[in-house]
């Protein structure tokens, strides 16, 4: 969902969002298909659906260990594989969606499947046997091959379903508005948007407050059945407008034409590039003849016309889109390893982020009343952290920019790229604030005796924790959004599909190194016998010291973005785009 809230202030113009001519591939005048009316069945498919999923993760360390015996370490594990998987099925959703399936059954298809993955998830906690442990955690067997294929079936399933969803959904709503009576009123559109993360950012706090608190109070059984019932709706809400929906047919996208440049350039390897303006190059219909760029030259081969009886056909189009690429095609892809490095800056980052079993633990192990008869969830601290986003983005746009324009006498805006920095400090200094906490947290559950019992609650409040949540909030929405934006800029039009993916892959990738590290650390600490930092008992453990650990990785990462940063150059909004001549002409 953070990542959702984060593509949503990246404050992409509708203007933009409306020339992809990927999203206008049927004239739609006169039909009685799409329009408002289908976007509440749209939005109630998309929230429902986050309200479910997101209401089983804060919880889910506390079901391995307790309902699987798994150490903190291995569950941890599972639910990094999860978010690598949740994060990337995306990707993978989208190109089938537009290439081949479309984007009314990828959403089908991930309702369908996610419905069925909770379900399986449902019954390994009121099925006999489904589980190794018994229902108060304390006695457990070894694993057999029914339970495991159960629990990692449902996990599997549940990923693959989000990413159908969430791949197509906001398009496929967009779908519905860009007839030809609503091109000339962006403002439809953009309401949309807004409505849309609206929805998704209610569903998230639903899950982390709502969902959670029956979990805790009514047991699992009834904890997993909700999202079940929640998941049912999502599906019914989406096929009952089937018959209304505008169902465009998919047609291979940007992930097509990379593939494309790539084989087209392998395939004339032996082409030699001659310094002087002799290569004839294979332009986009409607956009001025040019020249490629001399970086990564070895792609320019791509789009040379070697014979031109061969491969133009006679009006002019290439007979072999494997063979002959456009100049743009070629620019894009470009463009796409150009940003990797800026990219991969933000994979750190996102490896704290993605540590969200040990603040569960953490939080459980304080004291968390606020009067003394009700106190927060344990797995509904990660709200403070949403929160945070919104309420620091909220006053960054409307209380600190216009005041600091207003001292200046000009417009004043922090550039995209400082934002990043800024973020990426703030979130190293997030790692050092859990550290603080920890090791003051692990010092007072010793003194007051609970060295031996990691499920004891000590005095200390549990919202010394908020000071983490809301610097990281505040790290999230200074980098994250600002990646987007960066990404958004500095890719053609052609490519939004592209740049709304790549943090969402960077999520995926982080996922997997954060698994890594916590195995690796965990490996290491627990030699010749010692207690592993990351030890179930969280009381002998030394999560300080992980969160130190990870510190300090923030701290290197930094300076790793600056040297990107660095290297990467002027952005492209700082001087004229490739693709600036293909606008001049449409328009």
């Amino acid at each position: 969902m953070k990542n959702e809230v984060q593509q949503l202030n990246a404050k992409t113009s509708m203007e933009d969002f409306i020339s992809d001519r990927s999203m206008m591939r049927e004239p739609l005048l006169g039909t009685s298909k799409g329009g408002l009316r289908t976007l509440p069945f749209i939005l109630a498919n998309e929230a429902f659906e986050k309200a479910a999923s997101y209401g089983l993760l804060p919880n889910m360390i506390l079901y391995l260990m307790g309902g699987y015996g798994m150490e903190l370490a291995t569950g941890s594990n599972f639910i990094f594989f999860l978010s690598a998987a949740t994060n990337l099925t995306p990707v993978i959703g989208a190109f089938l969606a537009d290439s081949f399936v479309g984007r009314f059954w990828m959403i089908g298809f991930g309702s369908i499947i996610s419905f069925l993955g909770m379900i399986l998830l449902w019954l390994t906690a009121i099925i006999p046997g489904a589980r190794p442990c018994d229902e108060s955690g304390s006695e457990c067997t070894s694993w057999n091959i029914f339970q495991f294929t159960l629990l990692a079936s449902s996990f599997a399933l549940m990923s693959i379903g989000a990413g159908g969803i969430r791949s197509s959904s906001l398009a496929f709503g967009a779908d519905q508005l860009l007839t030809r009576d609503d091109l000339g009123n962006a403002g439809i559109l953009e309401r949309f948007f807004n409505w849309y993360y609206f929805a998704a950012s209610a569903a998230v706090v639903v899950a982390l407050t709502l969902v959670v608190y029956i979990q805790e109070q009514f047991g699992w059984k009834v904890g997993f059945g909700v999202p079940v019932m929640l998941m049912l709706l999502s599906s019914l809400s989406f096929f009952l407008a089937s018959p209304f929906y505008v169902k465009l047919k998919a047609k291979a996208g940007s992930f097509v034409s990379f593939a494309q440049v790539l084989i087209a350039s392998w395939r004339k390897r032996s082409l030699h590039l001659s310094e002087s303006a002799d290569e004839v190059y294979y332009p986009k219909k409607g956009s001025r003849p040019t020249r490629p760029s001399d970086k990564l030259r070895f792609l320019n081969k791509a789009c040379i016309v070697g014979n031109a009886q061969e491969e133009l056909t006679p009006d002019g189009n290439a007979s072999d889109p494997w063979r002959l690429c456009t100049i743009d095609q070629v620019e894009e892809l470009k463009a796409l390893i150009k940003v990797i490095p800026m990219w991969s800056t933000g994979v750190v980052m996102s490896v704290t982020i993605s540590q969200t079993t040990f603040p569960v633990l953490q939080a459980g192990s304080m004291d968390r009343h606020i009067i003394s008869y009700f106190e927060v969830p344990a797995g509904s601290f990660a709200t403070f952290t949403i929160i945070s986003i919104l309420l620091w983005i909220g006053t960054y746009d409307r209380i600190i920019i216009p005041l600091a324009a207003r001292i200046m006498g000009k417009p004043a805006r922090l550039s995209v790229r400082k934002r990043m920095g800024i973020g990426l400090i703030l979130s190293s200094m997030s790692m050092v604030v859990c550290a603080i906490i920890e090791g003051v947290r692990r010092e007072t559950a010793i003194k007051e005796g609970f060295s031996d019992d990691p499920k004891g609650v000590t005095d200390m409040s549990a919202y010394w924790l908020l000071i983490h949540h809301m610097v990281s909030g505040m790290a999230e929405a200074l980098f994250a959004v600002g990646q987007n934006e960066f990404f958004y800029s500095e890719f053609p039009k052609s490519m939004a599909s592209v740049a709304t993916n790549l943090y969402g892959v960077g999520m995926s990738v982080a996922s997997l190194i954060a698994s890594l590290i916590m195995s690796s650390i965990d490996s290491i600490t627990s030699r010749d016998g010692k207690e592993s930092w990351v030890s179930s008992n969280i009381n002998k453990a030394h999560f300080d010291y992980y969160y130190w650990f990870l510190a300090g990785l923030s701290i290197v990462n930094f300076f790793y973005y600056l040297l990107c940063s660095r290297a990467y150059g002027p952005s492209l909004g700082e001087q004229n785009r490739f693709w600036d001549d293909e606008e001049i002409v449409n328009e």
